[in-house]
């Protein structure tokens, strides 16, 4: 069967995601009886999943705005896993071809198809042709050098099953005595699917609602709630505007919890070559190509 524009539904997606959100909806109900600790640890495993993408993934392999010493990189990679988004090169690759064509049918989650496909409809169906066509004609190679990426993806599934689902069921179990139930719901399914969610309204909200200081011309938007469920990833405008921005947004007192880790990696010595646009650049576009809210 095909989806609109001629794409076949993927119907495991459908009923994977249709299971998984009903979990996270039950396991709602198991918040009152859990322990505190639990809930903390559930917190941190979100945040530890969220840096696997947005330090990890997003700015350092998708945009190279910044370079990693290999403990960092293995610590993301691990991050990554937990994260469970499809592995490194799949989620860069997937990302370089969204900036490259964006809001066309040769980006995997273009916005222009409304919000739903945006959202998650993109993975209920098989990739519109000219993903893969145009996919092809990147350079993806640099991701393949690095030997952290090589072993992530040929372990993927095993350290997946071990990062998402195993370690943050057990270690309240074992630590803390949580009952496996509780902590399987909460630290797992719950914060699993809150952290895809979240992850998936850059491609929507962001694409969608909020302003456009930087370009005018481009869907993406400044969007605040995005910014505060995605650690610092809702500067959308400014990020299409300088992607590569290690920290995709202006510096200062905004709220971004991903440039705030690099930073601190960088004063302990494991990141180097932090990319920044300048501020003569961005006051330049600001002027030529911005809406005037900012």
């Amino acid at each position: 069967m095909a989806a609109g524009g001629g794409q076949a539904i993927v119907w495991r997606n459908v009923v994977l995601m249709g299971l998984l959100h009903l979990g996270a909806v039950y396991a709602l109900s198991l918040v009152p009886r859990a322990q505190l600790l639990t809930l903390l640890w559930a917190y941190f495993c979100f945040l530890m999943t969220a840096l696997g993408v947005t330090a990890g993934a997003h700015r350092l392999w998708s945009h190279r705005s910044y370079k990693a010493k290999l403990p960092l990189r293995i610590f993301l990679a691990v991050a990554n896993s937990m994260a469970f988004q499809n592995d490194i090169y799949e989620w860069s690759r997937d990302h370089r071809v969204h900036h490259k064509y964006s809001e066309t049918d040769a980006d995997p989650h273009n916005a222009r198809r409304g919000f739903f496909f945006s959202h998650i409809g993109w993975l209920f169906v098989r990739k519109h042709k000219d993903v893969i066509e145009k996919g092809r004609k990147l350079d993806f190679t640099d991701l393949l050098d690095d030997p952290v990426v090589r072993f992530q993806r040929k372990y993927y599934k095993s350290s997946v099953v071990l990062m998402c689902f195993v370690i943050p069921t057990v270690v309240p179990w074992y630590l803390w005595g949580e009952s496996l139930w509780n902590a399987y719901f909460l630290a797992s399914i719950l914060r699993y699917t809150i952290s895809l969610n979240v992850t998936w309204l850059v491609n929507s909200a962001a694409h969608m609602y909020g302003n456009r200081p930087y370009d005018k011309n481009i869907n993406p938007r400044q969007n605040t709630f995005v910014t505060l469920g995605a650690i610092g990833e809702g500067f959308h405008n400014y990020h299409h505007t300088f992607p590569f921005d290690y920290s995709a947004s202006e510096l200062g007192l905004k709220f971004n919890p991903t440039t705030w880790f690099i930073d601190f990696m960088f004063w302990l010595g494991l990141v180097t070559e932090r990319k920044q646009a300048p501020k003569e650049m961005i006051q330049a576009r600001k002027e030529r190509t911005g809406d005037g809210s900012a």
